[in-house]
């Protein structure tokens, strides 16, 4: 038995909230079970250096954690001047995660950020924050459409992320923070609207798995990022 009581293939409820906030040009409030994430996009008419005279746009993300998004406080890293590793290899990982969808020369020039802020921490912020951020950028590029400011759709696909991993034995999807603090593996999958990998992320913590394991938590994954899809759908309507 998970320590929730939820089934090995049964995820935490998932809320979408849009329009979270007043200013974004896209914004929503995610919900993991506990894990709570606003991810906001914002346009900006300018790219980076590297990309000026190439006709296309950019899209990238940033992530933090509130000092009390878990059980105890921890210090802002802005007050340490700098970004711990951890922060760096997430917020990496959003961006890679969005531009796998996104047709980079349709967006035109000009730059999307999606900011995705943990509020609380409950295990998967990364997965919730890629999840949420799919959304935001979605809103942020529905007004470009709405404003004909862009021509074509630059979006090619959805995108969602979820947490895999073998707990006492057993795969469990959508790892809460009890279950990732003690599984024997733990594994994280980014995955397309239509069926393909993004991104796939798998470590052994206690014990190492077979092929079989590894395909297990990839088939757990596909049912998890499939409830996440019809949440997204529903939310951007």
């Amino acid at each position: 038995m998970r320590p929730s009581g939820r089934a090995p293939d049964e995820m935490r409820a998932i809320s979408i909230e849009t329009g979270f906030t007043k200013h974004a040009e896209g914004s929503c409030l995610i919900s993991f079970g506990d894990t709570k994430v606003i991810c906001t996009a914002s346009i900006e008419e300018r790219i980076p250096p590297w990309l000026r005279g190439k006709g296309e746009g950019w899209v990238t993300g940033e992530y933090s954690m509130l000092p009390r998004a878990t059980n105890t406080r921890n210090s802002r890293e802005a007050a340490r001047g700098k970004q711990s590793g951890r922060t760096q290899e997430i917020q990496r990982l959003i961006g890679r995660s969005l531009r796998a969808v996104v047709d980079m020369k349709k967006l035109g020039e000009r730059q999307i950020t999606v900011d995705c802020d943990v509020i609380q921490a409950d295990g998967g912020t990364r997965t919730a924050s890629i999840s949420g951020a799919w959304v935001a950028l979605r809103l942020a590029v529905n007004g470009l459409l709405d404003m004909k400011l862009i021509s074509e759709d630059p979006i090619e696909q959805k995108i969602a992320a979820i947490s895999c991993g073998i707990f006492e034995g057993t795969p469990v999807l959508d790892l809460d923070y009890d279950e990732d603090s003690n599984a024997g593996a733990d594994a994280n999958f980014v995955l397309t609207g239509d069926g393909n990998i993004a991104e796939a992320q798998a470590t052994a913590e206690g014990a190492t798995y077979d092929e079989e394991g590894l395909m297990r938590l990839l088939r757990l994954a596909k049912i998890g990022c499939g409830q996440i899809f019809e949440a997204q759908d529903k939310a951007v309507g």
